[in-house]
């Protein structure tokens, strides 16, 4: 299959010589080793309190690092990045070049999507062809959240979002903002909540609440066919509802 053009993506180059250092006390994973050869990786930038902002793709190609990021929260995240930068050696500005992304053989130059193997691929060029591809589709058959979805700012937290499965956080590296309340959740903690696969009988807007019967669960984000992406409390799985939807768990 062709790639398409990812029309809800922005793509910033950083350089400077901080760059890589700078990145690395901020984000959730680990991006040294975009400075020793070509690759990408999928991380997240945290409150000090450890919930979301923002998540986003770095990209190293040759000699630049790319930041590839969802339009909608673009702005507001090169400009809290400015912010934080001081004196550090590092300039953030727009890309000329796209986000393209596809599924099937991957082209010459193009990087595995780190998440999961079901999202196939994603290159950074010229722009290809419309957006075809169901994406939510793959996304709630895999559980994999997305940005202003599932991904909530100043709300979801990374493990009940499922980023030690999808790769976009590490737990070896040093300190990054929001650090400390990541790892308590990881090694003090048994987690009660989170995002999970559920079968959905009906259907209900995104954001809806979910009940156990008079008890409130969750919410119900993206749906695909028969099944959906839920935000759901662990203890409270049974007789769960969403307005006049019937929902149960699945397995991912």
């Amino acid at each position: 299959m062709t790639g398409e053009t990812a029309t809800d993506r922005s793509l910033y180059t950083l350089t400077g010589a901080d760059r890589l250092g700078f990145l690395q006390g901020m984000v959730s994973n680990d991006v040294l080793a975009l400075g020793k050869a070509d690759g990408i990786r999928w991380a997240a930038l945290l409150t000090p309190q450890g919930k979301y902002l923002a998540d986003f793709f770095l990209i190293a190609m040759g000699d630049a690092l790319l930041l590839d990021i969802k339009t909608s929260i673009a702005e507001a995240t090169t400009r809290r990045l400015s912010m934080y930068r001081l004196r550090a050696d590092v300039q953030i500005s727009p890309s000329p070049l796209c986000v393209t992304r596809g599924l099937g053989p991957a082209p010459k130059g193009s990087f595995a999507d780190p998440r999961h193997p079901a999202l196939g691929w994603r290159s950074y060029g010229a722009a290809g062809t419309p957006p075809h591809i169901d994406w939510d589709a793959i996304r709630v058959a895999h559980c994999i959240p997305e940005t202003g979805i599932e991904l909530i700012p100043d709300d979801s937290y990374l493990l009940e979002s499922g980023f030690e499965r999808l790769n976009g956080v590490d737990f070896r590296k040093g300190c990054y903002v929001g650090q400390e309340v990541t790892a308590r959740m990881k090694h003090k903690t048994e987690l009660k909540k989170g995002l999970t696969t559920v079968t959905i009988t009906g259907s209900a807007p995104s954001g809806t609440q979910i009940m156990a019967g008079d008890k409130a669960a969750g919410r119900l984000f993206t749906q695909s066919g028969n099944q959906a992406i839920a935000y759901l409390r662990f203890d409270r799985t049974e007789n769960l509802t969403a307005e006049t939807a019937q929902i149960s768990l699945s397995s991912v």
